[in-house]
């Protein structure tokens, strides 16, 4: 995580020495960017958990009955 960090910070450096106006259009846009894009994670990571449960339930009776074990 700290190298993605540092990443950006470098990237917006030099993004800021080549065209500061478009640097601190970027550094204000971006936050407003990601507050509108965090209610589709939100919904994402529910659709996610969803389809997860539903897989659950649908495998429930192999792994009751025990598929997969071996016998040995």
């Amino acid at each position: 995580m700290s190298m993605k960090v540092l990443i950006l910070f470098v990237g917006f450096c030099i993004l800021f020495v080549l065209c500061w106006p478009v640097a601190l259009v970027a550094l204000v846009l971006l936050p407003l960017i990601w507050l509108i894009a965090l209610p589709f994670r939100l919904a994402g990571i529910v659709i996610s958990a969803t389809f997860a449960f539903i897989c659950a339930l649908l495998f429930l009776p192999a792994r009751l009955l025990g598929a997969g074990k071996r016998a040995a």
